[in-house]
């Protein structure tokens, strides 16, 4: 019943709850990002979803779009702004997701929703973590979140797909506020993603 039907009505109450609750903070920050965003305080991108149907995410812009001589972007570290760093080893970016749960892209609970351009390099397996809505946090963001592989990161994916429930999405609601406060997780850089997946290596 729960992966059924109340899965979707959990996600819509609790996400729009939050987003009520996170409203002056939401207001605050986007204000904010505006004036040093120039202008754009969100971060738009295509990401695949439950079937690999393609959406858009929408997180707080937390770098800016500054260019090199040839028109190239600039570093990361080069475009992470003050509060954007703030913002993003605080998780406050992912306040604007809570939209993508109302809107029925998104599950509050789920596997991360990846990069477009890493769909052709997954292995059967790892393909199966789109048979679900992807998530704001998942099993694999409470267990490690980018201080772990990928490959690490995938199989805590595919087990949740597997082993997901009313109360291990609790748990993992409850595990992710801890680990939010405690900053746990997060590498070395603090605010610098995880090196991109390149697939995984076959066995011989």
């Amino acid at each position: 019943m729960y992966k059924l039907f109340l899965k979707r009505l959990f996600d819509f109450f609790i996400a729009t709850a939050a987003f009520v609750f996170a409203f002056p903070v939401f207001m605050i920050i986007m204000i904010w990002l505006v004036f040093v965003n120039k202008g754009k305080p969100f971060f738009l991108q295509k990401r695949p979803g439950k079937g690999e149907r393609i959406f858009k995410v929408i997180k707080f812009k937390t770098m800016t779009d500054e260019k090199d001589e040839n028109g190239n972007l600039l570093p990361d570290h080069l475009r992470m702004t003050a509060i954007g760093r703030f913002v993003r080893k605080t998780s406050l970016d992912e306040i604007p997701q809570l939209l993508n749960v109302i809107k029925g892209d998104m599950s509050l609970i789920g596997p991360r929703p990846l990069l477009v351009s890493y769909l052709p390099l997954y292995n059967e397996e790892q393909k199966r973590r789109h048979k679900i809505k992807p998530g704001i946090t998942g099993w694999a963001q409470v267990n490690g979140r980018n201080a772990i592989s990928w490959e690490q990161k995938f199989n805590y994916d595919v087990w949740y797909v597997d082993n997901y429930s009313f109360l291990l999405d609790i748990k993992i609601i409850f595990l992710t506020i801890f680990k939010v406060y405690r900053r746990e997780g997060i590498n070395a850089e603090d605010t610098i993603p995880m090196r991109p997946f390149a697939g995984t290596p076959k066995r011989t």
